[in-house]
């Protein structure tokens, strides 16, 4: 009976000396064939934490995808796990591995070293306290490398081990490990580090590694293990004030009413006075309830679920934060974005904000500049690509509570979701809230859009018809305004051409400056709308997005989509202004149908084919949909 008893005591000396040790998270970052996933798999390695299956696996693949020979491991194998990474020899996705060490537990995220994949390099950053950044003896300080420092940088990383890797390619020189470090500080000197530690290695012969190499006897400082063991990042979330992003409404039955969440910033403990930072509600703390029970006190990282003395009103995505030390509220805000889809950032198009629980619409109201990564000066831009950085001003559809993203990473970060694919397009960091509009209120009036519609005998809404130029749109829209001015009814047309001729005459037919002209036009159809009128608007308005922050706008049933759904070949046969000849011809640019796509409307409530009916029973046809919708009688 001893031996089991012993056994058990062995297993639970072990799991409390690991929950004491210390936790660092790496990244590990570079150029493309640097050496990152190698470095990687000699620590996994040369530490003994591979199993046998794990080395017969990789004795496998070596033979394999190996480029090293069949006498030698190949270690990047141990964390390129995808089949095309390792077909093609480079790291595609995001590779975490955990190990542990008899003074401190570690994660180290593999990151893609091509520049189409910064954007998973982004993904392994936000969750890192230290950097390794290899760079490939040979090569030197490339692109790639900048890019990433500055990533690393931004996203807050302090702390960066240089790893001057395949060092024993250049014959262990010194005088080319100089010459890189000299370079490498020439430019990331103003990145805000606080540590820079360069080192000597090469991660496939294991030098400088887990233990100091022979071939570099110039070289004094620490190996990389045993810098990573005792270099101390430090955290300031348990010395920062009390944030908790509110995840759900704890309500199991009637008795019990907690707010759930994980704690992102400060301590906390019963009696402590609370405030919901978007509506300033204050209170106290009750209790610190757990799935183990209640705790005396609570800090970051913990989840929680919190009841408070009184009785107020939170909601998911609440924020509960210090009485004494609150966030800022805003629907303002200035931020670095990195730009994560293959898809252009258009300025004035709706995503989705999500920012810890709490998800908003947000558009990118001005590009202050974007930063060149290879000098990082400021540039003018009117749009980002793939990968591209910029600082930038962001419009909130409600007031969202955060911090500086320097103070606290948690309240201070976003993410910008496509609304229709629900892709992540960009990662943010809010740098501060813009507070030109804390001293603007919307003015009540006495006479509303109710009492306007009512005058006027009808209810207020908007055509909003959408096609290809040629399609018909504009013919249909000036008889219909016709037929509904005979019945007495008060209209207007906003149409394309016209508008362009005034409100919009600034702007070109750019994808950026397609999606302002219908952001404006949106505005002024929610005005004349406002008004009590039936507003027919007459716009190719080709992206789905940009019609859907139109119907946004305005009140449910007030937005009536018309697709007008003529083929292509009709409206280039019609040709009614010469348009389709000169953009065939390339004497035209964006345009639609042509060089620039147009998304058809998914479930529009009117869709009419000019091609089987003639405009006026197409104009009858829709007034016919007002009369039964009850928008005119």
């Amino acid at each position: 009976m001893n031996a089991p008893t012993q056994q058990g005591s062995a297993v639970s000396a072990f799991l409390a000396d690991q929950e004491t040790k210390s936790y660092l998270r790496v990244l590990t970052c570079g150029s493309v064939d640097d050496g990152k996933s190698t470095l990687i798999g000699r620590l996994l390695y040369d530490t003994k934490l591979l199993f046998e299956d794990q080395l017969a696996s990789l004795r496998t693949d070596t033979k394999k995808y190996g480029t090293t020979g069949e006498d030698e491991f190949d270690l990047a194998l141990l964390v390129d796990g995808l089949q095309a990474e390792r077909e093609q020899g480079i790291t595609i996705d995001v590779a975490y591995r955990f190990f542990s060490t008899d003074k401190r537990k570690f994660t180290i995220a593999d990151t893609p070293g091509h520049e189409q994949y910064t954007r998973n390099m982004v993904t392994g950053a936000s969750n890192s306290d230290l950097a390794i950044i290899l760079i490939d003896a040979r090569k030197g300080v490339l692109t790639q490398t900048r890019r990433h420092s500055f990533i690393a940088s931004l996203i807050g990383i302090k702390h960066v081990v240089l790893a001057i890797n395949k060092i024993d390619l250049v014959d262990h020189s010194q005088s080319r490990f100089d010459e890189i470090v000299a370079d490498y500080k020439s430019f990331a000197d103003d990145f805000g580090f606080k540590t820079l530690q360069p080192i000597p290695m090469s991660a496939r012969y294991g030098d400088n590694v887990i233990e100091r190499s022979k071939h570099t006897p110039w070289y004094e400082g620490p190996c990389l293990l045993d810098y990573l063991e005792n270099i101390q990042v430090g955290t300031t979330r348990e010395q920062g004030p009390f944030r908790m992003p509110v995840q759900w409404v704890n309500r199991p039955n009637l008795d019990f009413r907690g707010f759930s969440g994980t704690i992102a910033s400060g301590q906390i403990a019963p009696g402590d006075k609370l405030v919901v930072a978007k509506t300033g509600k204050a209170s106290a703390v009750k209790e610190i309830v757990t799935a183990d029970g209640n705790l005396a006190q609570a800090g970051p990282g913990e989840a929680v679920t919190i009841t408070l003395e009184d009785e107020i009103d939170i909601s998911r995505g609440d924020m509960l934060v210090a009485a004494d030390d609150r966030p800022e509220v805003s629907d303002q805000i200035a931020a670095h974005l990195v730009w994560m889809a293959e898809e252009e950032l258009l300025p004035g198009r709706a995503y989705l904000m999500k920012s810890g629980t709490r998800t908003v619409t947000a558009t990118v109201t001005e590009l202050k500049h974007k930063i060149g990564i290879n000098n990082f000066r400021k540039l003018a831009a009117k749009t980002l690509d793939l990968n591209e950085v910029a600082f930038c001003n962001l419009s909130l559809s409600e007031p969202v509570a955060f911090d500086p993203y320097e103070d606290i990473h948690e309240t201070g970060s976003f993410i910008l979701i496509d609304r229709f694919t629900n892709a992540t397009v960009a990662a943010g960091m809010i740098s501060f809230g813009l507070r030109r509009a804390t001293n603007i209120h919307v003015q009540a009036m006495d006479v509303n859009k109710k009492i306007r519609s009512e005058l006027n005998q009808q209810r207020a809404c908007a055509l909003w018809f959408t096609g290809l130029s040629g399609s018909g749109k504009s013919t249909v829209a000036n008889i219909l305004e016709k037929k509904l001015h005979a019945l007495g009814r008060h209209t207007y047309v906003l149409d394309g051409d016209n508008v362009r001729h005034g409100l919009n005459r600034d702007l070109g037919f750019t994808d950026a400056d397609r999606v302002e002209n219908i952001r404006r036009v949106g505005e002024t159809t929610k005005l004349f709308v406002d008004a009590g009128l039936i507003v027919l608007v007459s716009f190719i308005s080709p992206f789905r997005s940009e019609r859907q922050m139109a119907r946004d706008l305005l009140e449910t049933g007030e937005f009536l989509e018309v697709f007008v759904e003529t083929p292509i070949e009709v409206c280039a046969e019609r040709d009614p202004k010469g348009l389709y000849k000169k953009a065939m011809a390339g004497e035209i640019k964006n345009f639609t149908g042509i060089d620039s796509p147009y998304e058809f409307p998914e479930n529009p409530e009117i869709r009419i084919d000019t091609t089987e009916r003639t405009a006026e029973e197409l104009a009858d046809d829709i007034l016919d949909h007002l009369k039964a919708g009850g928008y005119i009688g």
